[in-house]
């Protein structure tokens, strides 16, 4: 949408340049939780109106992206870490407090990387359009992030040294982990299943009752999810699962037609196509468990292992969106 002309793209970057700046206003966990609401707008626009403006512009563009206003948000905490003024893996305060501009500017140029990244991954040839490139680029506007202003990628003084084996020396502890409470295989492989479901079962039906939305359908739940994270903010101990929900609605999209076979169509709901549906919801929590995975071992990996915020549902969501993608594929 936003390289179709050049007035269209400048539209874009002047409003990445103030989303990113908001981000970091407002901080970036708030500024998700904003994509929560957007997403949910998105989808009142498009099934009163059938446009996806809402989606790529608001939810997923330079308005409230997170390659936007969330990376936004955390490179901002960065560079404040940087300067002794916060801590950089605190993503849920709002910088605007500090009462330092030039920390909303780090914002505003992150906003801008974002939104230029995101383009420029989406031209890749078959990787661009096989991946979550929104999620890509806030794992690399983080990554850049913490190379400038996190005194380098990975700590080893974050590891344990002693320890015997790679996954017990990355092991969480009390002054390195990410969610205590979900940080165990039976805590985040639970998550995975039942929030893949969830985000499969929602993804199934409206792909099911508003022809053409299975392009979006896995974000509802994506949208509900971010929405989550405004309560955890809040202090309440909430499960943090948009990297599954998301996931697990993507890999129910595109299994469900090839488990229906060659007469399946979207908007019927046949007998052979119940069963279907039943079998996608098995796919979507065994990719939905992958993805858990995947974010507590991004988050032993990086995410802890450094000053600054990298964020480990990022990393799973593009890796894990691949894996379906490639697989569907495959089985296609």
């Amino acid at each position: 949408m936003f390289t179709t002309t050049l007035g269209i793209f400048l539209l874009g970057l002047t409003v990445a340049l103030a989303g990113g700046f908001v981000g970091a206003a407002i901080g970036a966990n708030y500024a998700f939780a904003m994509t929560g609401f957007n997403v949910f707008a998105a989808w009142g626009m498009y099934i009163g109106s059938g446009s996806g403006a809402g989606f790529d512009f608001l939810a997923f563009g330079p308005f409230m992206g997170p390659h936007v206003a969330f990376a936004g948000g955390v490179a901002a905490a960065a560079y404040a870490h940087s300067r002794g003024l916060a801590d950089g893996r605190d993503v849920s305060e709002p910088l605007a407090r500090l009462g330092r501009p030039s920390v909303l500017l780090v914002g505003a140029a992150f906003g801008l990387f974002g939104y230029l990244t995101q383009i420029a991954i989406s031209f890749i040839p078959w990787f661009g359009s096989n991946t979550d490139s929104v999620a890509l680029t806030v794992v690399i506007s983080a990554v850049v992030a913490r190379l400038l202003f996190g005194g380098g990628l990975v700590r080893r003084d974050r590891m344990n040294p002693t320890a015997r084996g790679f996954w017990a020396r990355i092991a969480p502890d009390e002054a390195n982990h990410w969610l205590r409470y979900q940080e165990k295989a039976p805590q985040y492989l639970t998550i995975g299943a039942f929030f893949g479901i969830l985000g499969g079962g929602s993804a199934i039906a409206l792909a099911t009752y508003f022809p053409g939305a299975e392009q979006w359908a896995h974000t509802f739940a994506f949208g509900f999810s971010a929405l989550v994270v405004l309560f955890l903010i809040l202090g309440h101990g909430m499960p943090v699962q948009h990297h599954v929900t998301i996931v697990g609605g993507l890999a129910a999209v595109k299994f469900m037609p090839l488990i229906a076979g060659d007469a399946f169509t979207w908007g019927e709901w046949g007998e052979t196509i119940r069963w279907a549906a039943v079998l996608a919801l098995v796919v979507a929590a065994l990719f939905g468990m992958v993805s858990a995975f995947l974010g507590e071992f991004q988050s032993r990996l990086v995410h802890q292992r450094g000053a600054t915020h990298i964020d480990p549902p990022a990393m799973a969501i593009w890796v894990s969106t691949t894996l379906v993608l490639a697989t569907a594929a495959l089985f296609s």
